[in-house]
């Protein structure tokens, strides 16, 4: 009898069973590549630490811009003063580049009014 198909020379055909079998228990995963546990404790950013750096600063405002080719921009100026201002668009990101800027100039936190006489 031959086979309904050409079988290649060296190759053998898996042998069906006649009976089914009893499905086995999956082995437990590995736990290679598994994170530490810093990303899920939710470890806070660098970027916003509150935490002194080397020589005693630590970030007070942040400005982010996003401005990817052929989209329109946008940014966003934070401080912990409680400044909070966003922007859309050429013209307007660029002004608000200008008005971080200069907040940096009038802002409490980085030029506290304590000890200064009164005009």
């Amino acid at each position: 009898m031959t086979a309904p198909w050409p079988r290649p020379a060296g190759k053998s055909t898996t042998p069906t069973p006649d009976q089914p079998r009893t499905a086995e228990p999956a082995a437990p995963p590995t736990a290679v590549g598994e994170p530490t546990g810093a990303a899920r404790k939710g470890v806070p950013s660098a970027v916003r630490s509150d935490r002194p750096v080397g020589d005693g600063r630590y970030p007070v405002a942040w400005l982010h811009i996003v401005a990817p080719r052929g989209a329109t921009p946008t940014a966003t100026s934070k401080c912990q003063c409680g400044r909070d201002r966003s922007a859309v668009g050429h013209r307007r990101v660029l002004a608000l580049i200008t008005d971080h800027t200069a907040h940096r100039d009038a802002c409490p936190l980085r030029h506290p009014q304590e000890g200064r006489t009164a005009a």
